[in-house]
């Protein structure tokens, strides 16, 4: 299981720039005009994971299998979004489809590339995407309240949208998350803000991107620094050639590794692994899940029939140089159906068929 995230963001703000570095296509046309993008774009990227790679070479896995994640990129929403503007109500059923959103804001002057609103102001951007998305779900839970029979967690929601806050600010317990998720809410989303900023700032950010990074940290979002021209750029070079690429921009790593960590933190993800000569394979899964649901993500025989696990932690198996020298070190477990599966964790499953 990976998870979809939809691309958000007021006209001109490198939305459909980013997605085109993020896919590694040209699938989103880029261009200096509101609207230019219709429909979404849909497009899967391979999660980066340096531990897939080393787990192959210490196994001679044949093939290596990244786990994957969806990104859309949604047409460029602006104010009057909610009520029709702009194709907006169109915009809007697409974001309700997503996971999280990834709200792209614009962190650079360039006066050769228009914002809609007349000037950079990222706070006001941010707030006018914030806003539609509450208005929408204001109408939405206006008109349902009386029909709905989750009254209490529905009042909850409006109370907060009437006071100007997301929805995902509602305290859930843990038995009213399905009903709160059945609500589709477009605020209820996690958020993670993408400042796009100038090249030079692409290292460290700027002012315009710290003011978005105070916001996120204020309502419990997340905030990563990209820009997109470099993201682009980096995206058509041969793997050889990016290392020295981003060494010269002074980058360690692309900025899609940020975004996507930043994600699956967002939405409670982890990773686990399956090895062998045939392929390293990664797996995501929520954080929490136990063992019989992780198999599941396999295949749903793995789950109904499950017997056990045999398990390594990422960091026993590299230090034993594999399964076999795991196994005489003591290092591989036997995990049962309680067994709720860690980050990194090296596993085969056994069942009945």
């Amino acid at each position: 299981m990976g998870f979809k995230c939809g691309i958000v963001g007021l006209p001109n703000v490198g939305k459909s720039t980013l997605f085109n570095a993020l896919t590694q296509t040209a699938a989103a046309q880029a261009a200096n005009y509101p609207f230019c993008t219709i429909e979404p774009n849909v497009g899967e990227v391979a999660v980066p994971d340096p531990r897939l790679e080393e787990l192959a070479r210490i196994a001679g896995s044949k093939e290596i299998i990244p786990t994957r994640l969806t990104f859309v990129d949604i047409a460029g929403l602006v104010r009057g979004a909610s009520k029709g503007e702009g194709l907006g109500n169109q915009f809007l059923a697409n974001i309700r489809e997503c996971d999280a959103i990834a709200h792209v804001v614009r962190c650079f002057e360039d006066g050769d590339v228009t914002h809609v609103e007349g000037g950079v102001d990222p706070i006001r951007d941010v707030e006018t995407i914030e806003t539609e998305l509450m208005l929408a779900d204001l109408d939405s839970l206006e008109k349902r309240v009386v029909a709905m029979e989750k009254k209490a967690l529905m009042n909850r929601c409006l109370v907060l949208l009437r006071e100007g806050k997301p929805a995902r600010l509602a305290k859930v317990s843990a038995e009213e998350r399905v009903a709160f998720a059945g609500l589709g809410l477009l605020s209820s989303k996690p958020v993670l803000y993408v400042c796009n900023v100038e090249e030079a700032s692409a290292s460290e950010g700027n002012a315009q991107s710290a003011k978005v990074a105070i916001r996120a940290a204020e309502e419990g979002a997340a905030a990563v620094v990209v820009s997109a021209k470099i993201e682009s750029e980096i995206a058509v070079l041969p793997a050889a050639e990016q290392k020295d690429y981003l060494e010269a921009v002074g980058l360690v790593e692309p900025g899609l590794n940020r975004v996507i960590r930043a994600g699956y933190d967002l939405l409670h993800l982890i990773t686990y692994f399956t090895v062998g000569p045939k392929e390293a394979r990664a797996w995501t899964i929520e954080k929490g899940v136990r063992a019989p649901a992780a198999a599941g993500v396999i295949h749903t025989d793995f789950e109904k029939g499950f017997i056990r696990a045999e398990t390594i932690a990422y960091g026993d198996y590299v230090s034993n140089k594999g399964e076999a020298g795991a196994r005489d070190a003591g290092r591989l477990r036997l995990e049962g159906k309680e067994y709720v599966v860690a980050d990194g964790d090296v596993m085969h499953f056994r069942f009945n068929t």
